[in-house]
C-alpha cells in the first residue's frame, strides 16, 4: 500500500480531464478549503454513495500516564468523522474482499448534528450504530487505549 499525494491526484486529474495542472490545484484547494469551512461552522458534508464528513464531540475522560500510573483528566474535544458512503463501502469491499467499518465507538454526535440525523432518518437515512465499539474508526484512536498509552 503506497500514499497518494494531493500533487500526485492534482497531476492524474489535470491528464484525465485535459485541463492546465495550475487551474486543476486551484480548484481542488478550493474544494478543500470549502471542507474546512464547513465543518468549522459545524455543518455536516454529506456526498451521496461516497460518504459523510460531520464533527464529532469525543467526551471527556479519564486516562493514565503510562509512567507515573497517575490518572489524567482529557477534556472533550471535537473531531472530525468521515463515515463511508454505500457505493464507496461496496466497491471498497470488492476490491479488498473485506468488510469496511467506519463507525468509532468512542465518540457521539454534537447536539448540532442531532437535528440534521433526524432529518437523514425521515428521508430513509440509515441510522448511525452510537457506542458501536466498532474495530476502526478514522481517527485512529480505535483501541480502547487511553491516548498516549502504547498499546
Amino acid at each position: 500500500m503506497s500514499t497518494i499525494t494531493k500533487k500526485e491526484l492534482i497531476d492524474r486529474i489535470a491528464d484525465s480531464a485535459g485541463s492546465r495542472r495550475v487551474l486543476v490545484k486551484k480548484v481542488v484547494q478550493q474544494f478543500l478549503d470549502e471542507i474546512v469551512n464547513e465543518l468549522g461552522r459545524g455543518n455536516r458534508l454529506e456526498f451521496r454513495d461516497f460518504g459523510v464528513f460531520e464533527t464529532k464531540l469525543r467526551k471527556a475522560r479519564k486516562a493514565q500516564n503510562p509512567k507515573t500510573l497517575e490518572p489524567v483528566a482529557v477534556p472533550e474535544k471535537r473531531t472530525v468523522k468521515f463515515k463511508v458512503g454505500r457505493l464507496m463501502k461496496q466497491r471498497l469491499g470488492e476490491m479488498t474482499g473485506a468488510a469496511i467499518d467506519d463507525e468509532a465507538g468512542d465518540i457521539d454526535e454534537m447536539p448540532e448534528s442531532a437535528e440534521a440525523e433526524d432529518e437523514s432518518h425521515e428521508q430513509g437515512g440509515a441510522p448511525q450504530a452510537s457506542g458501536a465499539g466498532g474495530a476502526g474508526g478514522s481517527d485512529g484512536s480505535s483501541t480502547g487505549q487511553p491516548q498516549g498509552n502504547p498499546s
